[in-house]
């Protein structure tokens, strides 16, 4: 590839050393990533459904959970500098890659449509701008920022971030001073009880699909400390951050997300600012590695797919917002056992693999990951617990199980080798 036409997003390749980053750079990055606006609406769920001590166990255990399972993809994103659909075509094998890319890729410009409406009906609905305008322009600038690549996030989250954090804060303490503070808050009762399990599952399976393709991102970190380390600061920074938002303005005002709060409280501007830059942030996350997933299968340029998928979901960002949400909980079964049989390959089938991208000869198809991946799907739906995590541990301890038992590439290395020796002989 020339200069020219060099992919400085590296879709179908290691990110060279020369373009690695360090902890800042990366952290505003993993923060904006986790600058969400469901977790928000998760939270001010949480916050109708628990009493304060058992919000805080539930946020603080189930970011632990969403940051030990993406602190896991990121230890072997910066293992091996790769996105998470080139790692998928170890576990996977190169056309089975393309399956977890489709729906990884295909959801991502789902959310990203219902990002853009998310953002275009309440500033419509306050300054009385059309809305077709505002949504075409909104998925124009979002489109934008991921067309640039990864420079770009990284600048849009130095600003957002900051931005998001201290608007939002002043928000949830206004709301919270004209309740009496803190300690008449944590007296609210809860308007629905939910038990802790059920709780957690609403907490883990707000962003665990999202946070499968963490290694979209964090392969660009100069080590797997810097990796690890600001991806589990992101969630419990920034996810517990969005959860508490959403809790204290539910609680309050009765909006979970704070932008809504703001609008409550008058603050327009600063409300359409956090608005803008909280779904801008993941957004043009979202549209990034929807590129990078249909890079894997179409070998086109990611910039190029990132044009043609912002588009689409562009002009169908009200059918999707009005439909796309009903497809959550079906999302959250389907896309983490993805993840789980990359770390499951990872750790404990193929590691010695991994350091040889560039020269491995990948299989097509590898059958053992995609049983692996619809056992875990089915377990998600019906083994009692919290269904995400159920899919991620079924999957992983399928596919190890099943690729130790039956492994045909083994042995027909295995049995090569044995003829060659009698031939020898």
């Amino acid at each position: 590839m020339s200069n020219n036409q060099q992919d400085h997003d590296f879709s179908l390749q290691a990110v060279p050393a020369e373009s690695k980053r360090g902890f800042w750079s990366m952290f505003v990055v993993m923060l904006g990533f986790t600058f969400f606006s469901a977790s928000m609406l998760a939270g001010g769920t949480l916050g109708a459904s628990l009493n304060f001590k058992d919000f805080i166990i539930t946020v603080l255990v189930g970011n632990l959970i969403l940051g030990v399972y993406c602190s896991l993809l990121a230890y072997i994103s910066s293992s091996t500098s790769l996105s998470t659909h080139m790692l998928a075509r170890y576990s996977f094998g190169e056309k089975g890659s393309y399956l977890a890319s489709f729906i990884l890729s295909i959801t991502q410009i789902g959310w990203f449509g219902v990002g853009v409406a998310m953002f275009a009906l309440p500033v419509q609905k306050i300054t009385g701008i059309n809305l077709y305008l505002l949504i075409g322009i909104t998925g124009i600038l979002m489109t934008s920022s991921a067309y640039f690549g990864i420079k770009t996030l990284t600048i849009l989250s130095i600003i957002a971030v900051p931005s998001i954090a201290i608007l939002g804060s002043l928000s949830v303490h206004k709301a919270i001073s004209s309740v009496g503070g803190i300690a008449q808050l944590s007296q609210i009762a809860p308007v629905n009880q939910m038990s802790i399990g059920a709780a957690l599952s609403v907490c883990v399976g707000s962003f665990i699909s999202g946070g499968t393709l963490t290694p979209d991102f964090i392969r660009f970190a100069k080590n797997k400390k810097i990796a690890v380390s600001t991806t589990m600061i992101a969630f419990f920074i920034g996810n517990s951050s969005m959860f508490t938002f959403g809790a204290v303005g539910a609680a309050v005002v009765g909006k979970a997300d704070v932008s809504e709060v703001m609008f409550a409280q008058g603050l327009i501007i600063p409300a359409i600012i956090v608005l803008g830059f909280n779904i801008w942030t993941t957004n043009d996350n979202a549209i990034y590695a929807s590129g990078l997933g249909f890079s894997n299968i179409t070998k086109l340029p990611k910039n190029k797919l990132v044009l043609f998928n912002g588009a689409v979901g562009t002009i169908g960002a009200l059918y999707l917002y009005n439909n796309f949400v009903g497809w959550l909980n079906l999302l959250n079964s389907i896309i983490p056992p993805i993840g789980a049989v990359i770390i499951a390959d990872f750790f404990f089938v193929n590691r010695e693999k991994y350091k040889t991208f560039d020269k491995e000869n990948f299989e097509n198809v590898n059958i053992n990951a995609i049983l692996a991946w619809i056992i875990g799907v089915i377990a998600s739906k019906f083994i009692p617990g919290i269904p995400p995590i159920n899919g991620v541990i079924v999957s992983a301890l399928v596919f190890v199980i099943m690729s130790k038992i039956f492994n045909p590439k083994a042995f027909i290395e295995k049995n090569k080798q044995k003829v060659g020796e009698h031939i020898a002989n």
